[in-house]
């Protein structure tokens, strides 16, 4: 994924050769009776200067396009249903579509959300459909039939239904140099067109495809994630196993995030962006929980299926558990014992009023590639002695005295007493794991129960 990127840079290097042609009556200045190799030396230094010049210029570029996104300065919008979008929400629930010849789902996926959301959560959040297409037979008939199914969320100002286009200028470049690049140039104008409405409504959005089967309650579950994860760094947050629908990013990031979609070349698959964006805002590993809230509803038609392949969940079965010693600094009780929290069984381990710092760690007799932990603590009936402050941290570099681990990275908090994240691992990083850390990040006054943690690892294929 990184590669899209530095293809890019790439070109933009080949671009900056033809600046070599530019220099060609500097060099030609260069005297007669100059010998062969200093002529060399002086027209490499005028080169590298052009070089060093054009890529100053286009980092200047960048930089000032992450705060301003002018390449939209002609998009066009019509608000087709809705009052006046006036307040702020916690959450845009953002959702593009547009005509397709073999029918659409964006009711059936406007009636899952809606099902899957009680009042309470509908407080929080703004349903926010953008259709960019400019037939206005298929315009008039879909709004119509979003009025007719959900005046109530309409009239409530929970729903709005926008039209979106690009100005001219961006509408008229038609050479793609794949068989899906008008497939990818349409859905990234409809994500930049969307972004670029939702800017300023909320401080989240999440973006959602016009085929999505939404699972009940998912609002509470991006809430009580975002909270988690409040002070700490990310960009994307992960809740599907699809490649682009269900994503949550930060509003402040989306018209930077538009400006850089439209710098590629428009077959590029956005998905590809995406990774990258968060990789130049230094969230250098997905943050995927294991646990999907949206799924793929069905497919449209062929091309769409090659060009968007929807990834199955694959399953990993039950965890694993290595081999393993645990170790706590806490105090426990009513006999219960620190490898009570890693033997998988509801046995679990209880603690007294853990505090800021206070862990749990469990050493592997043998390194592991970890693909996904799970942390489960409290009542398995009742969300009582949860341990609600709290991250994962993974370990390498075992030492010997004491059993600890030299380096850790962060896998992510517990949100609300609970963690399930698949593990993803920096291009060059170390990839066998010794240690897994539960780290106390804030005191509690009253006991926890550490129920279980549980360990999926890489199986190793057997040599022939």
């Amino acid at each position: 994924m990184r590669g899209c990127l530095w293809r890019f840079m790439g070109v933009m290097a080949s671009l900056v050769t033809l600046g070599f042609f530019i220099q060609e009556n500097k060099a030609a200045h260069v005297e007669y009776n100059t010998t062969p190799n200093e002529k060399k030396k002086i027209i490499q230094q005028i080169a590298q200067e052009q070089i060093s010049s054009e890529m100053k210029n286009h980092l200047k570029y960048f930089t000032k396009i992450q705060k301003n996104s002018p390449v939209l300065q002609d998009a066009n919008y019509t608000l087709l249903a809705g009052t006046s979008l006036q307040g702020k929400w916690m959450l845009t629930v953002g959702i593009f579509s547009v005509q397709r010849t073999h029918g659409s789902y964006l009711l059936d996926t406007l009636q899952s959300l809606f099902q899957a959301s009680s009042e309470r959560d509908l407080e929080y959040m703004l349903v926010l459909v953008l259709l960019s297409d400019t037939d206005p037979k298929w315009l008039s008939q879909t709004v119509a039939n979003i009025s007719g199914l959900f005046l109530p969320h309409i009239e409530s100002g929970r729903l709005a239904v926008v039209h979106g286009l690009l100005g001219d200028s961006l509408a008229k470049s038609r050479n793609y140099t794949s068989p899906c690049g008008e497939l990818y140039s349409r859905q990234k104008t409809s994500f930049a067109l969307l972004m670029n409405f939702a800017s300023n409504l909320s401080d989240y959005f999440l973006l959602l495809g016009d085929n999505v089967r939404c699972a009940p309650r998912f609002v509470p579950d991006i809430y009580w994630a975002v909270s988690a994860w409040k002070e700490l760094p990310w960009v994307i947050l992960d809740f599907s196993n699809m490649k682009i629908s269900g994503k949550v990013f930060h509003t402040r990031d989306l018209s930077r995030l538009v400006s850089f979609l439209l710098l590629f070349p428009k077959d590029i698959p956005t998905h590809l962006l995406l990774s990258e964006f968060s990789l130049l805002l230094s969230q250098n590993v997905p943050i995927h929980f294991s646990s999907s809230i949206f799924y793929p509803m069905d497919s449209y038609s062929g091309a769409e299926d090659t060009c968007f392949p929807v990834a199955q969940d694959k399953d990993l079965g039950e965890p694993d558990n290595p081999v393993a010693t645990v170790f706590t600094d806490m105090l426990s009780f009513w006999d219960t014992l620190p490898q009570y929290a890693y033997i998988l069984n509801d046995d679990g381990l209880w603690v007294v009023d853990p505090i800021k710092g206070n862990y749990l760690l469990v050493v592997l007799d043998k390194p592991q590639k970890v693909i996904r932990v799970a942390v489960l603590t409290g009542s398995s009936q009742k969300r009582v002695n949860l341990l609600s402050q709290a991250q994962i941290l993974l370990g390498y570099n075992l030492m010997d005295y004491p059993k600890r681990c030299a380096h850790y990275t962060l896998v992510g908090p517990l949100v609300r007493g609970q963690l399930d994240q698949m593990v993803y691992y920096e291009e060059d990083s170390v990839k066998e794991i010794s240690c897994i850390k539960l780290l106390v990040t804030a005191s509690h006054d009253s006991p926890v129960r550490i129920l279980q943690i549980r360990v999926w690892t890489e199986v190793e294929e057997e040599e022939n």
